[in-house]
């Protein structure tokens, strides 16, 4: 295949065109700020041989916060037809569901922020963060992980780590259907059986933040948002347990593209016909791993307010704990779409990629009917988040979908080099901000310059029509894994 040409549609938006095994054209959604880093680089191949996968419909879409992953880039998205298409595992990504939660509090910067440390370590002492993170106290017998696959976050409510209220702030109420644990390994059960309610470690993280700057008012009002509001974000995923189930399933999928003659420009991209059982096995146990994520993230929202009940001296009511929304962004879903002027039920792959539905949509909650989906783009620990809604366009350009965050420009390598001999712990003191980990190499990797400046990936994201601003937030505490 001869190398990537890019063309320019308009300032946000840019075209691979059709060539060689292609089977449709690539879309890459970035502005030239991030083009400079963009051009040349491996992900953009990645994108030319996702749109060489039979079955696909539309282009293969690149999101801002590009960058090279296993198979597809992270931040890809491509849709497959339910009876000519095919799912591929390396379009989830190994960390299956991995996504953000944020939760809103009555609290105000004024009252947190002398406090922030105390806060900090609270949470630190509650919620197990880092490498083989694991809980002592949530034991999970054999058959409560299996209801755990089975039901999501409802597991979580049954069993007191939560609300029934919360489930209606949670992507598919926090359960996929179809979820079966019998496609699950026994080792991918025994990963898992201790990791529910833990960070884990990577680029998750945990972060108090205040919300400084409001961009749409009444959007930010339906969500309970405020200027000098506290806030806390929550981003982890499956942990061990999506891991093996991926890696499980690449060797079945590696397998089954033979059987089924399947012509792949590059092996990370294995996968089987939609209608295969390779295929029905693999959407069971990803659909469980994605079940074990949200109720993962709801056991921590659980710890959190209880860090929070503990160190204030009132009830997470009092201090307003409510969840405004999680989101998957490592996640494939079958979801009914109209592609020009058809209607088309799609297996859409999300890796490093958000939903973004817009108001009105059928899968949103009464809450947010009319104003849409939240849509969180966090970006690196020392800088700012945004809240975001989705937008219609996006579900005429991008299947209802957004980007998840600012997108590495370091490897995980070059950013402990780049940090070597700094006191990043300093660093960020320095800047308002409290660290803490379990691992300092976790933190060098997670340097500020490791990352695009988020800024400039959520000003693609609003002007090319895929979510809207509504608020940005600035970290006080972090938890790091």
């Amino acid at each position: 295949m001869e190398g990537p040409q890019l063309e320019k549609i308009d300032d946000f938006t840019w075209r691979i065109p059709r060539q060689g095994p292609m089977r449709t054209e690539g879309i890459l959604f970035a502005n030239e700020t991030l083009m400079k880093g963009i051009r040349g680089d491996e992900c953009v191949q990645q994108v030319m041989n996702v749109a060489c996968l039979p079955g696909i419909v539309g282009p293969s879409i690149a999101m801002p916060d590009i960058h090279w992953g296993y198979g597809f880039p992270i931040g890809g998205v491509a849709a497959f037809d339910s009876r000519e298409g095919v799912v591929s595992p390396g379009g989830v990504g190994y960390d299956i569901n991995c996504g953000v939660r944020l939760i809103r509090t009555h609290l105000e910067e004024k009252k947190v922020r002398p406090q922030i440390r105390g806060l900090i370590e609270a949470l630190f002492r509650e919620i197990p963060a880092g490498v083989g993170s694991r809980r002592h106290d949530v034991r999970l017998s054999v058959e409560d992980e299996k209801q755990v696959l089975s039901k999501g976050v409802r597991w979580a409510v049954e069993n007191g780590f939560g609300e029934a209220q919360d489930l209606e702030r949670i992507e598919s109420h926090g359960t996929l259907p179809g979820a079966d644990p019998s496609c699950v390994s026994q080792r991918s059960l025994e990963r898992g059986r201790d990791q529910l309610g833990t960070l884990g470690s990577g680029n998750h993280f945990l972060e108090i933040e205040v919300v400084q700057e409001i961009f749409d008012l009444n959007v930010a009002r339906a969500f309970g948002l405020f200027e000098g509001q506290v806030v806390v974000h929550i981003h982890s995923g499956s942990r061990g347990l999506g891991y093996q189930i991926c890696d499980d399933y690449i060797e079945v999928m590696l397998k089954a593209a033979q059987k089924y003659k399947i012509d792949l420009p590059d092996r990370q991209l294995c996968c089987a016909p939609l209608a295969s059982q390779e295929a029905q096995d693999y959407l069971a146990a990803m659909s469980a791993a994605a079940n074990y994520a949200f109720c993962n993230r709801q056991l921590m929202t659980h710890f959190t307010r209880r860090a929070f009940e503990n160190f204030f001296k009132a009830s997470p009511g009092d201090l307003g704990m409510e969840i405004v929304y999680d989101v998957a962004h490592n996640i494939a879903k079958m979801e009914d779409h109209v592609w020009k002027g058809e209607k088309k039920r799609v297996c859409v792959h999300r890796k490093g990629a958000t939903r973004a539905f817009p108001a009105n949509h059928p899968e949103l909650t009464a809450q947010y009917q009319s104003v849409g989906q939240p849509v969180f783009i966090p970006g690196d620990m020392g800088r700012y988040s945004y809240v975001l809604v989705g937008e219609p366009r996006a579900m005429e350009i991008a299947f209802g979908s957004c980007c998840h965050g600012a997108g590495r420009v370091m490897s995980r390598m070059k950013a402990k080099k780049a940090s070597k001999g700094r006191n990043i712990f300093r660093e960020m003191e320095d800047r308002g901000i409290i660290v803490r980990s379990q691992s300092l190499d976790g933190v060098r990797e997670e340097i500020s310059e490791a990352y695009k400046d988020v800024a400039d990936v959520v000003d693609v994201v609003h002007h090319g029509g895929l979510a809207r601003k509504v608020a940005k937030l600035c970290p006080m505490g972090v938890i790091k894994g």
